[in-house]
């Protein structure tokens, strides 16, 4: 005999509202990465996720708010992304170049996916339409990436394997050092750079970010190389 169920019909139909949101904002990122905003349409985007076109203005009103939930949806998924990357020097081994190295190189693959440029371009795009979207965007993630990677970087001075008097100083150096010249290379994300550049790029930045932060004991004679 089958006993009675766990879940209640009001559960239910909450779940299935979440999840039907989720997809309308999924949608709607791929709709205004495609399209742009202006040539967007909400037609379009509820197609895209497989909804009646009501279901899109009843979840999220207008085709404006739909915009600015789908670029904070984004960005916190961006974020999410970022932050498990730079957690990984909480336990960074013995190798301390190698370390960097890899979370400079994660980093760069986060900073070059399809999603990531998508957003970039969007928010720069609708940049006079959307000020607010500078701060919500770029304000607060930006400072979230730097605020962690100076809590691991001034977690290692304190243990002697880094010096640096600005953690949060040396986070932005860390960051810039990285997202500069990937821009360069890949024309602002028009063209793909291969995963052995991103690697080269990963092992030059910690160079310099290590002859500016490091210790004597990064610089050994295997270390010495751009």
């Amino acid at each position: 005999m089958t006993g009675p169920s766990t879940t209640t019909p009001g559960r239910k139909a909450s779940r299935g509202r979440i999840d039907k949101r989720q997809a309308i904002l999924d949608a709607a990122f791929t709709v205004f990465a495609r399209e742009g905003y202006a040539n967007a349409c909400v037609k379009e985007i509820a197609a895209e996720a497989n909804v009646a076109k009501p279901t899109v203005y009843n979840h999220l009103s207008d085709k404006a708010n739909l915009f600015r939930h789908t670029i904070e949806m984004a960005a916190e998924t961006a974020m999410a992304e970022n932050l498990a990357v730079v957690e990984r020097l909480a336990d960074p081994g013995d190798d301390l170049r190698a370390a960097l190295e890899d979370v400079g190189h994660r980093l760069l693959l986060c900073y070059c996916s399809d999603e990531s440029w998508a957003l970039r371009r969007l928010l720069h795009a609708e940049l006079v339409r959307f000020p607010d979207l500078q701060e919500t965007v770029r304000g607060g993630g930006s400072h979230r990436l730097t605020e962690a990677l100076a809590d691991r970087l001034a977690r290692l001075t304190l243990t002697g394997r880094l010096r640096t008097s600005d953690p949060a100083l040396a986070a932005e150096q860390f960051i810039a050092l990285l997202t500069g010249p990937v821009e360069a290379r890949s024309g602002f994300g028009t063209r793909q750079v291969p995963d052995a550049d991103l690697r080269a790029l990963a092992r030059a930045a910690v160079h310099t970010f290590l002859q500016a932060f490091g210790t004597e004991a990064d610089f050994t004679a295997t270390d010495a190389r751009p």
